[in-house]
């Protein structure tokens, strides 16, 4: 199945707006570092509910644009914003619909690592972004947080699973320089005392302890010369 089809049916189902209340624990303090400026333009990739571009529109951007590989999650999208300033594309990230230099920011929640081919994705990202423009992506599936790789066992798409360092190495290739690399928490979801495991696919409370409050998201910021 492809990216397309697989997103196709969780819009479908509603799991759009059920990644937008679990990423929002840790997506709000990503957006809180994000150094947007009145009448900035954001790309948000991977752009599902929209929820990313409402929030930095309340912090004065001046343009959002949600790309997304399905089309459903994009025209549901369009169903939650009632705003002209923020529109929303069906896209491939291996080509992203915009001019060299055309962009202040660039920001990706749990979707990168969809990408068919993300060191090219990266280069798309620091072509399309102006001088000292930013790429915040932040990811839950990475190597270092073991709980997390069974997701791709979950899921049709082959989904590439990068080390901390693998990350930074890329973004640098791709001609990016890594301004900041940080594991942000997810402090809300609840842990269930240890009495309670296994339970919500865990097999011990240490293991849910490492997936939400040691890993939790994986921040790597990119800024282009």
């Amino acid at each position: 199945m492809s990216v397309r089809e697989e997103f196709d049916e969780w819009a479908a189902s509603g799991k759009d707006r059920g990644m937008e209340d679990r990423h929002w624990h840790t997506a709000k303090h990503v957006l809180a570092r994000m150094p947007v400026e009145d009448g900035d333009a954001v790309l948000d990739l991977g752009t599902g509910s929209g929820y990313v571009l409402r929030a930095l529109r309340e912090r004065g951007i001046g343009r959002g644009y949600g790309l997304d590989g399905a089309p459903e999650m994009a025209n549901n999208a369009r169903g939650y914003t009632d705003d002209g300033a923020v529109g929303f594309l069906v896209g491939d990230f291996d080509e992203l619909p915009f001019a060299d230099d055309a962009l202040d920011h660039v920001f990706s929640m749990e979707a990168f690592y969809y990408a068919s081919d993300p060191v090219h994705t990266l280069e798309e990202v620091r072509r399309v972004l102006r001088p000292g423009g930013t790429f915040y992506c932040a990811v839950n599936y990475f190597a270092e947080s073991e709980t997390t790789h069974a997701w791709q066992e979950n899921i049709s798409v082959d989904m590439t699973l990068w080390s901390r360092e693998a990350y930074r190495a890329a973004f640098r290739e791709a001609g990016l320089y890594v301004a900041e690399q940080d594991a942000i928490p997810d402090r809300e979801t609840e842990i269930p005392d240890a009495s309670e495991f296994p339970t919500d696919g865990y097999e011990t409370r240490e293991a849910m302890i490492d997936r939400y409050r040691t890993w939790g998201t994986l921040l790597t910021v990119g800024v282009a010369p």
